[in-house]
C-alpha cells in the first residue's frame, strides 16, 4: 500500500481528506505489493463534474456552474499567455537566424585575417633571423693579424674578410638608422576592414537620433544667425555688420575679416570650455525639451519609431536627390534656356578673370556678395512677386526639372499624340450637342455614367486634379446597424463645394449608397485610428455633420495624409469668407 501511495502523482493542491487513512485501509495481500502500477483513483473534482453533468438540476448546480465559468476563464487566459509566449518565441526566432547569418559573415571575416596574421608573424621571424644571422657574422670574424705577421698569399683574402666586415657594418647601420623610414615606404596590398554593424536596437536608435540633433545644434545656430542678419531681425546689429563688411571688402581685407571671425570664436569656445558663461546670438536659442530615455518600449512604440525615422530618412534622401537630379539636369543641357545663362555666365566669369587684376576682381566680388546678402536678399523676401520676377537663380532652380519630373512631361507628351486619334475615332459616338467637357466627364467613370449625373450634383461640380481617380477607402457609418450600411467599400472625391463617395455595390446603376457631404456642413475634422491596438497614426479620417449622430470615418486610406491636406484645404477656401475655421487634430 506504501508503494500504490509512492507512485500517486499530486497535480493540484489536495486535502488529507480525499485520501483513506492508513491505518483504516483493508489488509493488503504480498501479491498486491508489487512493482506494477495501479490505475490511479478519480479525484473528487472529478466525480462532482461528473454527478453535476448528470444531474445538472441538482441542489448544487448553481455553484458548479460558476466553477465551470472561472475555469473557461482561466482556460482562455492561459491560451492568451501562450500565444504572447508564442509570438516572443517567434520575434526571437527571427533575431536568432539574422545573429547566425551575421556570425557566419563574422567567420570568413576571421579567417582571412588569421592569415593575414600569419603572414605577418613569418615576415617578422624571417627579418628576425635575417638580422640574428647578420649579428653572428660580425661576431664570428676573426681578429686581424697585423701587417708584418701576415703572410703575402694571405693579403688577399684578409683584404676580402676586412671589405665584407665594413660591408656589414655598414649596411647595418643604414638598417639601424633609416631602417623604420624604408619599411614606411614599403608596397604592400591595402587591408580590407569590415566595419562590425550594429543590430537595430530602439534604444540605439532614439540615442543616436539624440546625436545628431546635438551635433547639429551649432551649425543650425549659425545658419539662423546668418538668416537672421539677412532679413535684418535685428537692425542695430545687421547694419553694423553691413558697414563693417562693406569697409572691409572696400579696402580688400574681406578674407583677413573671416579669419579674424573664425579666431574668434574659436577664443569664445575655449573660454566656454574653461568655465566661462558667454552667449552671444541674434536670434534667441530655443531649448527643445529632452524626454527621459525610456527602458522598455512596447512592440508598438518600437515600430512607430521606425516609422518616424524611415519617414525623416526618406524625406531627407528625396530631398538630396531632387538636389543631386537638378545639378545633373543643369549641366547635361536638359533644359536648354536654363544651362545657357550659365554657360554665359562662365564665359563671362573666365575672360574677367583673365583680363582683370585680382585684386580689382576680388574687390568686385566682395562688394557683390556685400549687396546680395545685406540688400537684394531682404527685398526679395520681403517682396516674393519681386523675387520671382527678377531673382534669376531662383527662378533657374525652381524651373530645373527632376527625372521624375521629365519622366510625367514625356509621358504627357505621348498622351498628346496619342489623343487625337482617339477623339478622330470616338466623333462618331458623341452627339453633336454634347461639349468637350462633358465628354471628359464620361471618360472618368465610363461604366457607370458622368460624374455629376452619379452624385446629382451640377455640371461644374468635378473632381480636383489632385484627387481625378480617387482614393479607395471604406466608409464606417456608425449610425447603422445592418453590416451592409455600417461598411462600404468605395472610392472618396473631393470636388469644390462637396464630398462624394462612390460605393463600390452601385455599380448597377442606382446611386442610394453613394454619400455626399457638403464642405459647408462639416463642424470636424479629425485624422483617425480606427484600430487603437495596431501601430501608427492610423489611416482614417473623421468628418462630423449635424446630420449624424456619431462621425463618419472613411478608413483603410493608403494616402490618408494627403486626402487629410486637400480636404482641409479646400475647407478652408470655402469657410473663410463665410464663418471661422475649423480645428483639424492632426
Amino acid at each position: 500500500m506504501l508503494k500504490r501511495l509512492d507512485k500517486i502523482r499530486f497535480r493540484g493542491p489536495r486535502t488529507r481528506d480525499e485520501f483513506p487513512d492508513l491505518g483504516e485501509s483493508p489488509p493488503a495481500s504480498d501479491g498486491e505489493c508489487n512493482d506494477d502500477v495501479q490505475p490511479k483513483p478519480r479525484s473528487a473534482a472529478v466525480r462532482d463534474m461528473e454527478e453535476v453533468l448528470r444531474d445538472p438540476a441538482g441542489s448544487g448546480s448553481p455553484t458548479m456552474a460558476a466553477a465551470i465559468q472561472d475555469f473557461q476563464r482561466s482556460e482562455s487566459e492561459r491560451l492568451s499567455e501562450v500565444k504572447g509566449h508564442l509570438e516572443i518565441a517567434l520575434l526571437e526566432k527571427h533575431f536568432l537566424q539574422e545573429e547566425l547569418k551575421k556570425l557566419r559573415e563574422e567567420t570568413n571575416v576571421d579567417s582571412l585575417r588569421q592569415e593575414l596574421d600569419r603572414e605577418r608573424s613569418k615576415r617578422v621571424e624571417l627579418e628576425q633571423k635575417m638580422n640574428e644571422a647578420l649579428r653572428s657574422r660580425l661576431e664570428d670574424s676573426p681578429p686581424q693579424l697585423p701587417r708584418k705577421q701576415q703572410s703575402p698569399s694571405n693579403n688577399g683574402t684578409a683584404e676580402k674578410q676586412q671589405k665584407e666586415v665594413w660591408s656589414s657594418r655598414l649596411q647595418k647601420w643604414l638598417y639601424e638608422r633609416f631602417g623604420g623610414y624604408i619599411e614606411d615606404f614599403r608596397f604592400q596590398p591595402e587591408e580590407s576592414t569590415v566595419e562590425a554593424e550594429e543590430p537595430l536596437s530602439a534604444k540605439r536608435l532614439t540615442e543616436n537620433m539624440r546625436r545628431l540633433k546635438r551635433g547639429a545644434r551649432p551649425v543650425t545656430n549659425f545658419l539662423r544667425n546668418l538668416s537672421a542678419l539677412s532679413n535684418w531681425h535685428s537692425v542695430y546689429t545687421s547694419a553694423i555688420a553691413f558697414i563693417i563688411y562693406m569697409n572691409a571688402a572696400w579696402h580688400g581685407w574681406a578674407v583677413p575679416m573671416f579669419l579674424f571671425l573664425a579666431i574668434l570664436r574659436l577664443s569664445l569656445n575655449y573660454l566656454i570650455a574653461r568655465g566661462w558663461r558667454i552667449q552671444w546670438s541674434i536670434v534667441p536659442e530655443v531649448s527643445e525639451p529632452m524626454e527621459p530615455p525610456k527602458e522598455d518600449l512596447t512592440v508598438s512604440e518600437k515600430f512607430q519609431l521606425v516609422l518616424d525615422v524611415a519617414q525623416k530618412a526618406q524625406n531627407l534622401f528625396g530631398k538630396m536627390s531632387d538636389v543631386l537630379e537638378k545639378i545633373k539636369n543643369l549641366f547635361m543641357w536638359v533644359q536648354p534656356e536654363s544651362t545657357r545663362k550659365l554657360y554665359i555666365c562662365l564665359w563671362v566669369a573666365f575672360i574677367s578673370s583673365c583680363v582683370l587684376p585680382y585684386k580689382l576682381l576680388g574687390f568686385m566680388i566682395g562688394v557683390y556678395a556685400g549687396i546680395k546678402f545685406f540688400i537684394i536678399d531682404f527685398l526679395f523676401k520681403s517682396c516674393p512677386k519681386l523675387r520671382d520676377k527678377y531673382d534669376t537663380p531662383y527662378i533657374v532652380w525652381n524651373s530645373l526639372p527632376t527625372d521624375p519630373q521629365l519622366k510625367e512631361r514625356t509621358n504627357a507628351t505621348v498622351s498628346r499624340r496619342v489623343q487625337p486619334v482617339v477623339s478622330r475615332s470616338s466623333l462618331v459616338t458623341v452627339p453633336s450637342g454634347v461639349s468637350r467637357e462633358e465628354e471628359t466627364g464620361r471618360s472618368h467613370s465610363a461604366k457607370k455614367g458622368v460624374f455629376h449625373e452619379i452624385f446629382n450634383l451640377p455640371e461644374s461640380e468635378r473632381p480636383l486634379a489632385v484627387c481625378e481617380n480617387g482614393w479607395r477607402c471604406c466608409l464606417i457609418n456608425r449610425d447603422r446597424k445592418m453590416p451592409t450600411d455600417y461598411i462600404r467599400n468605395g472610392v472618396l472625391y473631393v470636388t469644390e463645394n462637396n464630398l462624394c463617395f462612390e460605393s463600390s455595390s452601385s455599380r448597377s446603376g442606382s446611386s442610394k449608397k453613394n454619400k455626399v457631404i457638403k464642405l459647408m456642413d462639416i463642424t470636424d475634422i479629425q485624422k483617425y485610428k480606427v484600430l487603437s491596438v495596431l501601430p501608427g497614426s492610423g489611416m482614417g479620417i473623421s468628418i462630423a455633420t449635424p446630420s449624424t449622430q456619431k462621425p463618419l470615418v472613411f478608413g483603410a486610406m493608403i494616402h490618408r495624409d494627403e486626402a487629410f491636406e486637400t480636404i482641409f484645404t479646400q475647407y478652408m477656401k470655402i469657410m473663410t469668407t463665410s464663418k471661422p475655421p475649423v480645428s483639424a487634430e492632426l
